[in-house]
C-alpha cells in the first residue's frame, strides 16, 4: 500500500494478460527456428525479447508535462523523473534542441499529444500553441484518435 504522503507514479501498468493482447510480437523467430537456414542466419542467437518494455502506458505523464507549460523546466523535470520509471518518455515529448520540435507526437495506435519545449527562460512551452483537437486529420476510420485526451475526426462527429 502506498503511503499517504508519497505522490502516484506518472505512467501505468496496461492489461496485457487480456485474449489478443498483442504488443508487437509478430512471431518471426518461430518461423525461423529449425530450419535449414538457421546456420546461415544468427538471430537465434539473442535473446528473444531484448528491448521490449510491454505493459506500461505514460498518458499521466503526459498530461502532467501539459499543465506543467508555462512553469520552470527544472523543477518540473525533477518532480517528473522521480515519479516514473525510466526518463526515456519524458523526451518524446519534451524537445531541448529545437530541430527536433514538431506539433505533436503519436503515443500508441491513435493518441497523440502536443510537443513541448524548454524556452531560452527555463521555462516548458507548447511548440504550436495553435493546435487544437478540431485542426487534426484521422488516418483511418476505425479507430478513435485523440489529441492530449481529446477526440477528433470521424468517431467526434458521429456522436
Amino acid at each position: 500500500m502506498r503511503p499517504e504522503n508519497k505522490p502516484r507514479p506518472l505512467y501505468r501498468k496496461v492489461n496485457s494478460r487480456t485474449h489478443n493482447v498483442r504488443h508487437g510480437h509478430g512471431g518471426d523467430y518461430r518461423h525461423e527456428r529449425n530450419t535449414k537456414a538457421e546456420k546461415a542466419n544468427e538471430s537465434h542467437l539473442g535473446s528473444m525479447h531484448s528491448g521490449h518494455r510491454h505493459g506500461l502506458d505514460y498518458t499521466p505523464l503526459f498530461r502532467f508535462l501539459l499543465s506543467r507549460v508555462g512553469q520552470d523546466w527544472n523543477l518540473t523535470f525533477g518532480e517528473a523523473v522521480s515519479r516514473i520509471d525510466c526518463v526515456e518518455p519524458i523526451f518524446w515529448m519534451v524537445a531541448l534542441r529545437a530541430e527536433d520540435r514538431e506539433s505533436y507526437f503519436r503515443c500508441g495506435e491513435s493518441s497523440y499529444f502536443s510537443k513541448l519545449y524548454v524556452d531560452e527562460q527555463n521555462i516548458l512551452q507548447l511548440v504550436d500553441p495553435t493546435l487544437v483537437a478540431d485542426s487534426m486529420k484521422p488516418f483511418c476510420s476505425c479507430c478513435t484518435h485523440t489529441l492530449n485526451g481529446e477526440r477528433f475526426g470521424l468517431a467526434h462527429s458521429e456522436d
